[in-house]
């Protein structure tokens, strides 16, 4: 088995070098990253750090302000779009490449294609979004192929909702009428009638600021007017269209799609269309954002192969980590799911989510370590970082639209202060060390037998005495790991009790054996006594990952 780690890139953003930043700046102010700044050399570089999967965020074309009119692309207005940038959620053409990522606008799907190679030519797969609930307001495709209808074009806008025929809900006889300026500096009002319903589920013409007043639903054969009945035969036309698009992308040789929302798509599409697309290309993965832990099991029996695991494990470590809940949550997190373990993506940072070092999380990145070597090495299933997390990055910019909330923008053109500073080779010495520890954790989760096949045993049951430390053994053939982290700001000494339980479960008998740690290379001889006790000193927000040869 492979141990998946996913690397999330805001494409938009990673590679863009310009540090002379302005606060709701324009594309000539303050620049865009590339694709192409993905070289080989950086690209081989995540490799090495442990990376396999690439999720590039943002690549297919979505609203902004930026004008593109000289390229046959239409413009958005802005009165509906979130930031200078827009936001990569706000599709307008399911069949295009994000302008704004090409150095070569004409050629940006050969850019796309070229980057594909590039990061297979790495090692890596390829993972993008796929915005199935909503589009952009404005959403029109000039680069559907040919004899493909758009989305909307045949659609009834004199009733709300049509089960097979509409793709989008409509609220007849009025206009697009939300709480905020339509004009937005430009000469004319955006103008839209009959409105369409709002993409989180607001089924009025008036949606307010707070809501995705961008965007707009898609019908997925729901009526929710009456209450959210599904009308599932004949296939609703959405389904077709939607599946086609799947099907355009993976045809370009992607490895999956991170799935926006999934959860508000009926589970009955999903199983629907990651048939016919596995069928196709069998090996291609489906990730699904969903938040609703009553819904994880459906959502995997309809074909996705990995669920974010947030409201679970991500919001429990992060209390852990913020001294809210005491390790032993950690415990409970994981045996919520632990019939689908394999299929929950861990992470501690993702564009939605606040950054570990921001004022609003953890106010310092190391205080999230211990958290992340767990997330890592706990289980078989993947685990997500975010570009910069390993840096410490501080997420406290102003940036624009998106204001200052602890994140990295979606919405605005702007640049990752770490990983400009880490290009040039200037990072601080606590952000040097902050990057090994994330290589040398990666590395050893990629390479470890007993993290990629081993089973998983949990010791914290009988050691009530571990407040803000948690410890656990991994266990592969005749490689044994026992990984204890320290939540804690300081010091600690502490005997960690190995259950008789474990020595049966895992396998394990008495005896004096060699240990390595494998994060100091450190080794020494250690007894295993069932229900002895294991002394550990671990350092403040430390850990130790202990080889056993058995």
């Amino acid at each position: 088995m492979e141990k998946v780690i996913i690397y999330q890139v805001f494409t938009r953003l990673y590679g863009n070098r310009n540090t002379h930043r302005q606060e709701d700046g324009t594309i000539e102010e303050n620049g865009s990253g590339k694709m192409a700044d993905f070289t080989p050399q950086v690209l081989k570089n995540l490799a090495q750090m442990g990376v396999s999967h690439m999720w590039y965020t943002g690549i297919i074309r979505h609203a902004t302000t930026t004008d593109y009119t000289a390229y046959g692309i239409p413009r958005q207005h802005a009165a509906i779009v979130k930031g200078k940038a827009g936001s990569p959620y706000a599709i307008t053409d399911y069949y295009d490449v994000d302008p704004d990522l090409a150095e070569d606008v004409t050629k940006r799907m050969e850019e796309f294609e070229a980057l594909v190679k590039r990061t297979h030519d790495a090692g890596m797969k390829v993972i993008i979004d796929f915005v199935p609930n909503h589009v952009a307001r404005q959403y029109q495709s000039i680069c559907r192929p040919i004899g493909v209808k758009d989305l909307g074009e045949n659609d009834n806008t004199n009733i709300g909702f049509d089960p097979v025929n509409n793709n989008f809900y409509y609220c007849p006889g009025q206009r697009f009428s939300p709480y905020f300026d339509l004009y937005h500096g430009e000469s004319e009002p955006y103008l839209e009638d009959p409105a369409k319903a709002t993409g989180n589920d607001h089924f009025d013409n008036a949606p307010n600021k707070n809501d995705w007043y961008e965007t707009v639903k898609l019908n997925y054969g729901v009526d929710y007017y009456a209450g959210g009945v599904g009308y599932f035969e004949p296939i609703p036309d959405t389904w077709k269209k939607m599946t086609d698009i799947l099907l355009f992308w993976a045809s370009k040789g992607i490895d999956g799609f991170r799935c926006d929302m999934a959860e508000m798509v009926p589970a009955a599409f999903w199983n629907y269309a990651t048939t016919i697309v596995k069928q196709k290309y069998k090996s291609l993965v489906f990730v699904g954002e969903v938040y609703n832990p009553a819904e994880y099991r459906n959502y995997i029996a309809s074909g996705f192969d990995w669920l974010y695991d947030k409201v679970g494990m991500y919001d429990t470590m992060r209390a852990v980590i913020c001294h809210q809940l005491p390790a032993s949550a950690i415990s409970a997190a994981w045996q919520q799911t632990d019939d689908i373990r394999n299929h929950m993506l861990y992470f501690l940072e993702n564009h939605d989510e606040q950054r570990i070092a921001s004022d609003f999380f953890a106010a310092d990145a190391m205080k999230g370590v211990p958290g992340m070597i767990a997330s890592l090495l706990m289980q078989q299933n993947p685990f997500m970082l975010y570009a910069g997390e390993e840096y410490g990055e501080h997420g406290m910019d102003k940036e624009g639209f998106s204001g200052n909330d602890g994140r990295t923008t979606i919405f605005d053109y702007w640049s990752i202060d770490t990983l400009c500073r880490a290009a040039e080779k200037m990072l601080t010495n606590k952000e040097k060390q902050l990057f090994d520890i994330h290589r040398r954790v990666m590395q050893i989760a990629r390479k470890e037998k007993a993290i990629r096949d081993g089973v998983f045993f949990d010791v914290m049951y009988v050691n009530p005495q571990l407040e803000h430390q948690y410890v656990f053994l991994r266990k592969a053939g005749k490689d044994m790991l026992l990984v204890a982290v320290n939540f804690d700001d300081y010091a600690v000494a502490v005997d960690v009790k190995i259950p008789a339980h474990a020595f049966d479960y895992l396998e394990i008998k008495e005896g004096t054996y060699p240990v390595t740690d494998l994060l100091t290379k450190e080794k020494e001889d250690t007894e295993l006594k069932r229900d002895g006790y294991i002394r550990l000193t671990l350092d403040a927000r430390g850990a130790y990952i202990l080889k056993f040869k058995l």
